[in-house]
């Protein structure tokens, strides 16, 4: 596999990534708003992912994949309903409802997102590391 193909694998998935810690970091700041209807309260928000393979070119060499962000998709758990008939959201019923949001779910994938982050940012230093070592065996 060539220096450019892992290059722009861990390219991808660090923009993927970017897109998960996006995600999260709009449903942690959503977690405590309130809606009176259940079709007005913020739900939780996840990224889809998928491996892009590009297949071989006309020489057969396998051209690498990526990381894509198909969509991001609107989680379909419940919501929190919650009587509160003295909040000036609340419905007829006195309800009122806080989204799908579980914060330490939020942050525990936070920490994933940002630890496989990490991990291509260290393939692509080794990669760099590696092209120079290349480069000084031809010098000698």
């Amino acid at each position: 596999m060539a220096f450019r193909d892992i290059s722009r694998i861990a390219g991808s998935a660090m923009t993927a990534q970017t897109v998960r810690l996006n995600t999260v970091a709009s449903n942690l700041a959503n977690a405590e708003s309130a809606s009176g209807s259940e079709g007005a309260a913020f739900r939780a928000r996840k990224p889809v992912f998928a491996t892009v393979y590009r297949g071989a070119d006309n020489d057969g060499a396998w051209q690498g994949a990526s990381v894509q962000v198909l969509d991001v998709v609107k989680s379909d758990s419940p919501l929190r309903k919650v009587h509160e008939p003295s909040n000036p959201l609340a419905n007829a019923d006195g309800n009122v409802f806080y989204p799908n949001v579980n914060p330490v779910e939020e942050m525990t994938d936070m920490m994933s997102a940002s630890r496989a982050f990490q991990t291509n940012v260290e393939v692509l230093a080794r990669v760099k590391t590696m092209q120079q070592d290349l480069l000084k065996l031809g010098e000698g």
